[in-house]
């Protein structure tokens, strides 16, 4: 009577026990697993958009710069193409991807092209242009982790791993549940097949004290069913502590299943902040755009007005960059006042002193205006003077870096 039942329901029970901590481990190594693989996938997604970028623009870029000198001087076609190419981009427009190409000429040391749009080469025909090709392109393309495609990124990822995480915990509460079900049905038919045997042992008990025992046969058959009866208490006992451990899992699914919905409620909230932010970038961009259009109208203005009115002095595009810094009318006015009077009457400047701590092969003077302005300059190329620089007492020391990196014969 007791082989047939223990047989089968022995060895489920001892395999139960021997998975469940397993499954626990499992389980939050799978959470662990998620987590690492989203932040690789999301990393390693963002390097390949940038290598596929680079190659795109790269490949625009070259095909930019393959430009007809016979149509005019080739750095301005250069900048005009390019500027074209980068303005009208998707990928920069919309999604802040950052570009930023660098043409020489054949030569390797001419500037054709820079990233912020200045043309470095001015030869005005084609047989001033005829050594500048073919150009020479170099590419710098980054994707900032912070960009709207780069969060775009992060967001399917975040989505994904939130949806992995949702289908894998219901998955494991509708498993915990089976087995909840399966073990309390054995349980349930256990406890029917102990009352029956406890029937049976009342009954066999009511016989004997009727009648004595007459045969070996039925001492045996009494103390066989007080082993089984033992044997059905014992794993009664162990289907209680299994039934505890499974309703210890569920509570454990239901904390997950809490988990889950803070996390698509953080989720929803990272979504509300990317939407403001993209809003202000887009007017920081505006109000930038806008400000950089004036600055580059103030300094065409400035390099016109002084090419024309100052003969004698050869001005550098970093001269009138720090003039139209200045942003004070008066502080321009006196700045202006000064290089007048270095191009008309050098002899009466205000000449301070020579520049120190520069390399031997540089000479450079400092000449004065209002308080604390500057002006460096050295004997120029093809005219009397060669403005470099302008400055004020607070940009004294990059003035200094930049005119000690200045190359030999300027």
């Amino acid at each position: 009577m007791a082989g047939p039942t223990d047989a089968p329901g022995r060895p489920a029970l001892e395999v139960g026990h021997a998975l469940r901590p397993l499954e626990r481990i499992a389980s939050f190594r799978f959470a662990y697993l998620a987590i690492f693989l989203f932040v690789v996938g999301y990393v390693f997604t963002v390097e390949a958009l940038e290598e596929v970028l680079r190659r795109y623009y790269r490949a625009q870029i070259e095909e930019a710069v393959r430009v007809d000198p016979a149509d005019g001087p080739v750095a301005q076609q250069i900048s005009t193409r390019l500027g074209a190419l980068l303005q009208n981009s998707p990928w920069i427009r919309f999604g802040d991807v950052r570009v930023r190409p660098l043409v020489l000429a054949a030569d390797g040391r001419t500037l054709l092209y820079a990233g912020g749009g200045f043309p470095g080469a001015t030869a005005g025909g084609p047989a001033g242009s005829v050594g500048l090709l073919p150009a020479i392109v170099d590419l710098d393309v980054s994707l900032p982790h912070n960009t709207v495609l780069a969060n775009a990124v992060l967001l399917f990822y975040a989505s994904l791993l939130v949806t992995t995480l949702v289908i894998y915990t219901r998955r494991l509460a509708a498993r915990e549940q089976l087995e909840l079900d399966a073990l309390g049905a054995t349980r349930d038919a256990l406890a029917l097949r102990a009352n029956s045997i406890e029937w049976e042992l009342t009954t066999v008990r009511a016989r004997l004290s009727e009648v004595e025992p007459e045969s070996e046969l039925q001492a045996e058959e009494i103390g066989s069913l007080q082993r089984e009866r033992a044997d059905l208490h014992g794993r009664l006992a162990e289907l209680e502590v299994r039934e505890a451990e499974l309703r210890s899992g569920s509570a454990r699914a239901q904390k997950l299943e809490e988990e889950r919905r803070a996390l698509e409620e953080l989720l929803d909230e990272a979504t509300r902040d990317l939407s403001v932010k993209q809003s202000e970038l887009s007017d920081l961009r505006s109000q930038t755009r806008r400000a950089s259009k004036r600055a580059e109208r103030d300094e065409e203005l400035i390099a016109r007005r002084l090419r024309t009115l100052y003969k004698n002095l050869e001005v550098d595009e970093r001269a009138i960059e720090n003039l139209a810094e200045l942003g004070d009318e008066s502080s321009r006015l006196r700045a202006e006042e000064a290089v007048k009077r270095l191009c008309d009457e050098p002899d009466t400047a205000m000449v301070r002193r020579k520049v120190g701590g520069l390399p031997p092969h540089l000479s450079i003077f400092e000449l004065g205006f209002a308080d604390k302005g500057r002006i460096y300059y050295t004997a120029g190329r093809t005219r009397r003077f060669r403005v470099l620089a302008i400055g004020a007492k607070n940009s004294q020391k990059t003035d200094l870096e930049y005119l000690s990196r200045l190359p030999k014969g300027t």
